[in-house]
Formats: structure tokens, sequence, C-alpha cells
């Protein structure tokens, strides 16, 4: 059974839903949550400390240990100082689960910048201050996870959603952060992977136990990959219904890079147009 024995991990947006799903699970494996949320309304804005006090109360009651935090992760200064908080609570860091997000909906025709930021700071900042202030805690013990959050929304245009643009935007982005992450934490031990999860939440206007699409069938792929079991670095694990595929990105054969895509050449535009079924040959439209 994998264990998280005196491991201290922090979960954002772990008031509800998902979050509160792999809290919960990562707490009856042993380890020490900070269980992260300032309670938010469904559209961002408000505040509501007890939905934390409340999720830690559970995970409490039944036999683990919780703290929560409500700071707001709009800022690197608070994306620091929830990470100094669990330092000085717990005396450590071995876990970093970013699972806080926001969904709304705008054209791009629509689009204000007000409503872009909001979902470029909990999407694209956040996580990235984040990481910054937990990679020197795990560079010092040789190691670390971090579990970032795309979604299949962003990835696969078959599934994307008009007025999702800044949702899927910031989705993608943290897909780069973790390529790159990945890269900077392989020699201290950190890896970072992705959870492309699909839960029926109040994202989904679900306030009860749904009977399908539980956030409970997503929680044990999030426990493996914050895990020493896992030794992956640089995966997206899609996790629906309790069923979980791992994908990623990877390069064809015989390319040197960036000399040589080992690909079909051509030299103008006319002649891609006429050859555009060799260069997509490997496209499923």
């Amino acid at each position: 059974m994998i264990r998280l024995d005196d491991q201290v991990a922090i979960i954002t947006g772990s008031g509800r839903g998902l979050g509160a799903a792999y809290a919960c699970l990562l707490a009856g494996r042993g380890a020490q949550v900070i269980v992260h949320d300032a309670g938010v309304n469904k559209d961002g804005t408000g505040f509501d400390p007890n939905v934390a006090a409340d999720a830690a109360r559970r995970i409490h009651e039944a036999g683990g240990i919780a703290f929560p935090i409500t700071e707001f992760l709009d800022s690197r200064e608070n994306c620091t100082h929830l990470v100094e908080i669990a330092l000085e609570k717990f005396g450590r860091l071995d876990i970093l689960i970013h699972n806080a997000g926001w969904v709304a909906y705008q054209s791009v025709e629509e689009l204000t910048p007000d409503f872009l930021q909001r979902a470029i700071k909990v999407n694209v900042e956040a996580p990235t201050w984040l990481a910054q202030a937990a990679f020197p805690i795990m560079k010092r013990q040789n190691y670390g996870r971090i579990v970032l959050t795309t979604s299949d929304r962003a990835i696969y245009q078959q599934y994307a959603l008009s007025g999702l643009a800044p949702y899927a935007m910031g989705k993608m982005a943290q897909i780069g952060l973790m390529n790159v992450l990945a890269v900077e934490g392989k020699e201290h031990g950190i890896l970072v992977n992705a959870i492309s999860p699909i839960a029926k939440t109040r994202m989904w206007n679900v306030q009860d136990e749904p009977e399908d699409l539980r956030p409970d069938q997503v929680a044990p792929g999030v426990l493996y990959l914050a895990s020493p079991e896992c030794r992956e670095s640089g995966s997206i694990l899609r996790a629906s219904n309790g069923q979980f595929t791992a994908v990623r990105w990877i390069e064809r054969n015989n390319v040197d890079y960036p000399l040589n895509l080992a690909a079909v050449e051509s030299s103008t535009a006319e002649d891609l147009a006429t050859r555009w079924h060799e260069i997509a040959a490997d496209v499923a439209f």
C-alpha cells in the first residue's frame, strides 16, 4: 500500500470537490495536509474561511492531520506565504498539488482584461510562484512531488467549448510549466506531472454526490503522482470515472532538432498546400 507517513502536502483549492477528495485520500495515507481554500464563490469572488476549516475538520474526525489556510493566491507574496506557513507548521514540504482553478465563459469578442487576468492569476501565475517557493525546500530534501492541473478542454480541440479561451490558455500553460520544471527538478529528485481530471463538482452545478464522474474516482491518480512510488516526470495523467491513461508529446524518430525535423521539405506555401496530406499524415482530423 502506498503510504505518505511524515510527508507534508499543500493542496490548493482543497476545501471542496476534487481538491477535498485529494486531501482526504492523502491524509488517509498518512500525509500531513495543508488544506488551502479561500472559499470563493463559483464566480471567483467572495471569501469564506469555513470552507477550508470544515474540510480540515472532516480529515481530523477521520483520524488524519490537516491544517486549514485561506490565503488568496493572487500574488507572488501570497503564494510564497502559503509555502512558508507549511514549512513553519510542519517543518518540510514534500508534495505540492495545484488544484485551485476557475471556470467561467466569455467569448473572445466579449473578453475583458479583468476576466482574462483572473484566469491568468489562478492558472498561470499561482502555480509558477508556488513552484518557485517550493523548489528550494524540495532541493534541500533532494525530494519533491509537484502535481499541476490541466484539462482535456484545452488539450483536445474536439472537447473545446466556446467561451473557454482564458481557461484553456491557463491549462495549457501548466503543461509548459510542467515540462520545464520536470527538467529543472530532475537532478534534485523533484518530479513534476499534471492531472487532467473530469468530475462532477460545483463547476458543473452539481452540489450532491454524483453517481458517476465522482471526485474520489480521480483521487487515486493524484495519490500515485504525489507518492514515492511515482518515477515519472513530465507526464499528463487523464482521469475520469475511475479510468486513467497517461499521455505526453514525444518527438518523432530521427529528428535532429532544430536543424532537421525529419519531415517534408518545401520552399513555397504553394508546395505546402499541394503536399498537406503528407505533412499532416500523422494528424487525425
